[in-house]
């Protein structure tokens, strides 16, 4: 199984996925730290892969994406961005809307918890 094929595998099997430098309890960039966090902090049942581990699938979820940076977030096999995107999308309430849509369980009072915090 080649690097695009696991990656295509772990994307269809787990509704939300996130590629990260470490693991969800051991992150090992300040990025994937954040991003981590905020799904941890909202409940959010997620897939973690530490891209560290494993340097084909480093570069091959970039390929894959065609976006160049990690981590990467994947909600019901569609990529929806890396740190920057996802904070902003949890600012505006926007991954609020797309967990909604998705039907994937999370804590909304959490989600207004981070909003508040950095009003």
């Amino acid at each position: 199984m080649t690097a695009i094929d696991q990656i295509r595998d772990t994307i269809t099997k787990n509704d939300v996925v996130l590629y990260m430098k470490g693991t969800k309890d051991m992150p090992q960039c300040g990025f994937s730290s954040r991003v981590a966090g905020v799904l941890n902090f909202m409940g959010v049942d997620f897939a973690d892969v530490n891209v560290l581990a494993d340097a084909d699938v480093r570069q091959a979820i970039k390929d894959f994406s065609e976006w160049p940076t990690i981590p990467q977030l994947y909600v019901k096999g569609e990529f929806v961005g890396g740190c920057d995107i996802i904070t902003e999308m949890t600012l505006s309430g926007e991954l609020d809307a797309l967990f909604t849509d998705k039907g994937i369980a999370f804590d909304k009072d959490a989600a207004e918890k981070i909003r508040a915090a950095n009003v």
